[in-house]
């Protein structure tokens, strides 16, 4: 008799860059970061690629604001200094 012995582990990893932009009213830092991708694109791609793996999904860590369990992959921003921020 034979039997299939099989294991899902998944493993995430985390990376965050801080850039400079103009000032502007906080509910147009979402366009403005989507409108410019090129400013922070780059920089956090290296980022992930030097981040060591973590065992599980990583949306309960690091009050990172995750809030889609579903997803593979999310993108957010935090204004520095006030409590801002939201999803790309």
């Amino acid at each position: 008799m034979k039997v299939r012995i099989s294991t899902r582990q998944v493993y995430h990893k985390i990376a965050e860059v801080e850039i400079e932009i103009p000032n502007m009213k906080e509910e147009e830092v979402s366009d403005y970061l989507i409108e410019n991708e090129n400013l922070y694109t780059d920089e956090i791609d290296k980022k992930v690629s030097e981040a060591e793996y973590e065992f599980g999904s990583g949306y309960d860590c690091c009050d990172g604001g995750w809030t889609d369990e579903t997803s593979d992959s999310e993108w957010r921003y935090d204004i520095k200094g006030i409590n801002y921020g939201g999803h790309l």
